[in-house]
């Protein structure tokens, strides 16, 4: 993947503001479960109330609460409370607390922390001796008898002792059980002064569930907007791919093409950088969601209860084997998925492409034989993965529930031991499985980051090769008008990788006006001659000029500009006869299309045609006849009115009386040009200016139909085997 990571800066911008965004919606998400855990504690247990310290208390209760405070405690209190009537809110506490009096003490002070810590010791010391003096027993729990019998207890000689030893307990007592005792008496001294504690636990259950609606908003908002960000950049990155790929690929020369199939090329262009896509879009999304989401509900669990950290060790501990074991199974599947996908691809597109051959040989038999075995091997591959994935979502899923079970269990002990809250077990219970999620999301990444990976490097294998046949780096032009004199000085060639030469030592001079032909058994070397001009292949030896130009020397644009070539199999696009024809010379006029549609025999049949030159042509030519597709591809060469042509066996696809017709049309109209041709019929050539007969890419003869009938033998076999007598002489 890092070897396309150039493609991302155009969109640094999205990818941090995804990150962002997705950071923001983490931390909303790790909000929420404390949110729902003060519901429960402060909410519902705690009655509304948060404070150990409470707002407004009468005289004759302070004085009760300061007998169980240390002398610290008793001077933060003192300094902490004022006279109710001296408040400054005092007329909506007289409100909140109707039974309060002037001479009661409200609360006023900023350090809250310090009163609320004095006065959950004097609770938790004030309820340990009332449990230990029996005066909660019962009845007395719920009503003022029980501190009239605490009353009676410390009047007697030993009273202060256990006072004193009350506050002892209450210093070592942890502070979440302090406070939970704190608001219990504080709900209790509300009540007294008639303040309605319902209302003060609706209105807190109601504020602090209308913050988890708010941040839940803002949480989906930042996942759209992360969403949409990722998507952008995916999609924008997939974009400049295919771009590359296919520029790339028009760049390709036959070496080039040889290398990769045009299935792979296909692949490549599609389901691979689809696979790149998807990852950028939802697997980047994960992959940077999934670490804060682990780390985030790892440190905010730990702080709310560091006694179960074990059991979510123990989680992590299973996941990590899980994944370790998925990965090594796995992941050599992963990276085959693609070469299987391009086999299938291959053997599909033998099948449409070569139909025809099939049905006339009969052999659908071994050809579904062959797409049945690479389609069973991709089938049992990716069934491979799937069960191992399949496999592994129960195995998560039974980590989770298992995780959930010990958390219950040892959270409920401390709970009981008055070292846990409830909302604080169920918010350590979201956090677990948020950290368990995370881990999920990673698994997940384990299928898309292999198959990404290897999508990514068999892009970049297409983006890195380098072109054999290219500009050089200080090019130079022809001289215009161009002539068109094509001259070859000893070339010879060989393909990559082969042992011998295909062409050796061929050497001879085309000039305007002239038309040269090259004629030969079957592999004698005769296209991949013509093929040196137009620089699909460089030679290996020698040189070709243009105009007395290296042609390794001309931009290939430059080059190719200046040919009008028809390949030995006509090649028509998806659209109508005119644009066909215009293909090569855009701003051709209309009068040159038709000219060229005339000399290349093509007229009669487009005027026949429904819609004449706007008929639709399908793609690939293949609603018309194979020479309907020859002549239109003649055509197609002749509007770019270049000075050189090269007609690579381009005759053979028409019958005598249209080849005739068509050559004495096009005599007439390249007679400032130069013309190659590449025939299999003497017939085609006889009145060629100079024909070059080539045996095993050597040049066995070369003049006239005449002197070679003289001179050649080679050419004499060709033209006796063809020709009768008559016809020779």
């Amino acid at each position: 993947m890092l070897k396309l990571k150039r493609y991302l800066k155009p969109y640094i911008t999205l990818l941090v503001l995804g990150i962002v965004f997705l950071f923001g919606q983490a931390m909303l998400e790790l909000s929420l479960p404390n949110y729902m855990s003060d519901i429960v504690n402060v909410g519902l247990q705690q009655g509304g109330i948060t404070s150990s310290a409470p707002q407004v208390i009468s005289a004759d209760t302070l004085g009760w609460m300061e007998a169980f405070m240390a002398d610290q405690d008793r001077d933060v209190v003192q300094q902490a409370y004022v006279p109710l009537a001296d408040h400054p809110d005092s007329d909506s506490l007289s409100h909140t607390f109707p039974n309060a009096t002037g001479e009661d003490f409200a609360l006023n002070t900023q350090d809250e922390e310090a009163v609320d810590a004095a006065f959950g010791r004097a609770s938790y010391a004030l309820t340990w001796l009332m449990t230990q003096s029996g005066a909660m027993d019962g009845e007395q729990a719920s009503t003022g008898e029980a501190f009239q019998a605490l009353g009676q207890l410390l009047r007697q000689p030993q009273g202060q002792e256990l006072i004193a030893q009350a506050i002892d307990v209450a210093q070592q007592t942890p502070d979440s059980m302090l406070e939970q005792t704190g608001v219990v008496m504080v709900k209790q001294f509300y009540q007294q002064l008639g303040a309605d504690t319902d209302a003060i636990q609706t209105r807190y259950i109601l504020v602090t569930g209308a913050r988890m609606a708010v941040l839940a908003v803002l949480l989906t908002a930042c996942a759209v907007a992360a969403g949409y960000c990722m998507a952008r950049m995916g999609a924008g990155v997939a974009r400049d791919l295919r771009r590359d790929v296919f520029t790339k690929v028009t760049y390709f020369n036959n070496d080039e093409m040889d290398r990769f199939s045009g299935a792979s090329l296909i692949t490549r262009s599609t389901n691979d950088i689809t696979q790149v896509q998807n990852f950028l879009s939802m697997g980047f999304r994960l992959l940077c969601f999934a670490p804060i989401m682990g780390i985030g509900g790892l440190i905010m669990g730990l702080s709310t209860c560091l006694n179960l950290a074990w059991v979510l060790a123990l989680a992590l501990i299973v996941m990590l084997g899980l994944l370790m074991i998925l990965f090594a199974v796995a992941m050599p599947r992963f990276k085959k998925m693609q070469a299987l996908v391009d086999r299938l691809n291959l053997v599909s597109r033998e099948e449409v492409s070569g139909l025809m051959v099939i049905r006339a040989f009969s052999n659908q038999g071994f050809m579904q034989k062959r797409f049945e075995k690479a389609n069973g091997d991709l089938t049992s591959n990716t069934l491979f993965v799937n069960r191992a994935m399949a496999t592994m979502m129960p195995a998560m899923t039974l980590v989770m529930n298992g995780l959930s079970l010990l958390i219950v269990w040892f959270g409920g002990k401390e709970i009981a031991a008055s070292n846990l809250q409830v909302g604080d077990m169920m918010a350590f219970i979201q956090y677990a499985m948020h950290v368990i999620m995370s881990f999920l999301f990673i698994s997940m990444m384990f299928i898309m980051v292999p198959r990404a990976s290897v999508s990514a490097d068999r892009i970049n294998e297409v983006l890195q090769t380098e072109v054999q046949v290219k500009d050089c780096e200080h090019p130079t032009h022809l001289s215009q008008p161009v002539k068109g004199v094509v001259e070859f000085h000893d070339v010879s060639f060989r393909y990559p990788g082969a042992d011998a030469d295909v062409l050796e030592h061929v050497s001879f001079v085309a000039r305007p006006g002239q038309t040269t032909a090259f004629i030969g058994s079957t592999g004698s070397g005769k296209s991949t001659l013509i093929n040196l001009i137009p620089r699909f292949h460089d030679v290996s030896e020698g040189s070709i000029t243009l105009d007395g130009v290296d042609i390794r020397t001309l931009p290939q644009k430059e080059l190719r500009d200046a040919i009008g070539y028809v390949p030995q199999k006509g090649l028509l696009l998806r659209g109508t006869v005119e644009s066909n024809l215009r293909y090569g010379n855009p701003d051709a006029s209309s009068d040159t299309i038709d000219t060229s549609a005339r000399i290349a025999q093509a007229s009669d049949f487009i005027s026949q045609l429904d819609q004449g030159m706007q008929t639709p042509i399908s793609q690939g030519g293949t609603n018309v006849s194979g020479g309907q597709r020859q002549r239109l591809s003649i055509a197609r060469a002749l509007a770019k009115q270049a000075p050189v042509y090269i007609f690579d066996d381009t005759f053979s696809a028409l019958d005598f009386k249209t080849d005739a017709q068509l050559r004495a049309a096009l005599k007439e109209y390249t007679t400032q040009a130069t013309v190659f041709i590449v025939a299999q019929r003497v017939s085609t050539i006889l009145d060629a200016d100079q024909i070059l007969v080539l045996d095993q890419g050597k040049v066995v003869g070369c003049g006239t139909h005449k002197e070679l009938m003289q001179s050649c033998k080679t050419y004499q076999e060709i033209a006796q085997s063809q020709l009768s007598k008559e016809e020779l002489a």
